[in-house]
């Protein structure tokens, strides 16, 4: 079986790639409108917060409950959520503006490293099938965008009320 200490470096390798973008990013938005709308800078950190918030609470779930499908297939579906997320937007709107994406860096050599050395032997030790891991990656994707987008309305509607 897997050992599952390399499991921990997630949490690790993600909580510097949010860093990273929460110091650049709301900066960079201001000039890639056609990736992402312009956000102030408290409206990301609130919803980057809470992103990493669920990437420790997912790595957490699937350690202490090995035996538990359904925080399995979370914590690998947010893994492989986090390459997707590497790929699209970061590198892919680093060569379309020709313009460094922050984030980009710290998926390609953490997130993108880790996870998929995380990935790949959790498949070749049938800790979970490829079917399932490709399942699990595009329903945790599709959620995380969600969460995301809550995250900056309640983000948005927090900040316009301090500013009250």
């Amino acid at each position: 079986m897997q050992s599952v200490s390399l499991w921990l470096f997630f949490p690790i390798a993600i909580t510097l790639h949010n860093l990273e973008e929460a110091i650049w990013l709301p900066a960079w938005t201001k000039h890639a409108k056609q990736f992402h709308k312009p956000i102030e800078a408290n409206v990301f950190y609130f919803a980057v917060i809470f992103v990493t918030i669920l990437a420790y609470l997912s790595t957490f779930l699937a350690v202490a409950f090995p035996s538990s499908w359904l925080w399995k297939y979370i914590f690998h579906g947010f893994l492989g959520a986090m390459i997707l997320n590497t790929i699209f937007p970061h590198l892919v709107s680093t060569i379309i503006l020709r313009r460094y994406s922050p984030g980009l860096v710290t998926g390609l050599f953490l997130l993108l490293p880790i996870n998929s050395i995380i990935l790949y032997q959790s498949v070749m030790l049938g800790h979970i099938k490829l079917t399932d891991l490709m399942i699990s990656i595009l329903i945790v994707s599709l959620a995380l965008l969600s969460f995301l987008l809550f995250f900056f309305k309640i983000g948005e509607q927090l900040v316009r009320q301090m500013e009250t």
